[in-house]
């Protein structure tokens, strides 16, 4: 059998936008893939769950816990699941929906971070952010969450990050980074515990990073690189291409089309003082 001539380099493809969205438009553009983002984006392992009872100093059954954009209920159902009577907050209209679906027992309120409709006496054991605190303001939405939990409750944040230890997820956001302009760069690193510090309120943030996996379908993997708030905001006719070029490339790792996402899921947690107001 002859062999194949050895195939040229191809050329780096062009940035798909010169002007990327700005912080506002990618906070809003959740809605307009909420059927996608409720399939395909992964959960949470129970390691995690475990590593906020073990920082709140509390279970999570029974707690009266605030998930606060709360988007599809990914978390919601994951926290009602370990017995928490869970109340869901959610800005954005279709994403609420699909909550409303998945979770139609759970109570569920309109609103975002920064003004939380509740009592200063709401007496909430736990305000978790799911995925979801980096779209507020720290100086508004961590008064509001104090506010709202009783004296020693928690405040608990966290989100999956493509884990940057793992070659092939470093490799994949290293291209997406030099496609798309003004692409957020996702890092593991300390930086909610600093920004909280930082406020001057006298609270001391506990901070920790887990690692996880998960095996889905390629066109798994590929809708949820689609339901990501960059994808989501400069529509689906800028983004086929980028998810074109991004499934060819990991056919080359993964052959059989079955890709292991590999997560940190960097958490923290803060505890609302016996003296705050």
């Amino acid at each position: 059998m002859p062999t194949q001539p050895p195939q040229p380099p191809q050329p780096p493809q062009p940035p798909v936008s010169s002007q990327p969205p700005g912080h506002r438009t990618l906070a809003r553009a959740f809605d307009a893939v909420a059927a996608q983002y409720a399939t395909a984006r992964p959960g949470y392992p129970p390691a995690l769950f475990d590593a906020i009872e073990e920082l709140a100093g509390r279970p999570l059954a029974g707690a009266r816990v605030l998930d606060v954009g709360a988007g599809t209920g990914i978390a919601t159902g994951l926290l009602t699941a370990r017995g928490a009577q869970v109340t869901a907050v959610e800005p954005g209209a279709a994403m609420a929906g699909a909550l409303r679906t998945a979770h139609p027992g759970t109570p569920l309120v309109r609103a975002a971070g920064e003004a939380l409709p509740f009592p200063d006496d709401a007496a909430f054991d736990l305000v978790g952010y799911a995925q979801a605190w980096h779209w507020t303001d720290p100086a508004r939405s961590v008064p509001e969450a104090l506010r709202v939990l009783r004296p020693g409750g928690a405040l608990a944040l966290w989100w999956n990050i493509p884990d940057p230890d793992v070659t092939w997820a470093a490799e994949q956001e290293a291209r997406l980074a030099r496609r798309l302009t003004g692409y957020h760069a996702h890092s593991v690193a300390p930086e909610a515990p600093d920004l909280i510090r930082g406020l001057g309120l006298g609270l001391d943030p506990a901070y920790r990073i887990l690692h996880w996996t998960r095996r889905v379908p390629l066109d798994t993997h590929l809708a949820m690189l689609g339901s990501r708030s960059y994808f989501a905001a400069i529509g689906p006719e800028a983004a086929a291409p980028v998810l074109a070029d991004e499934r060819t490339a990991l056919l080359d790792v993964f052959p059989d089309g079955i890709v292991e996402e590999a997560y940190a899921l960097d958490l923290t947690v803060t505890i609302r003082p016996a003296a705050s107001s």
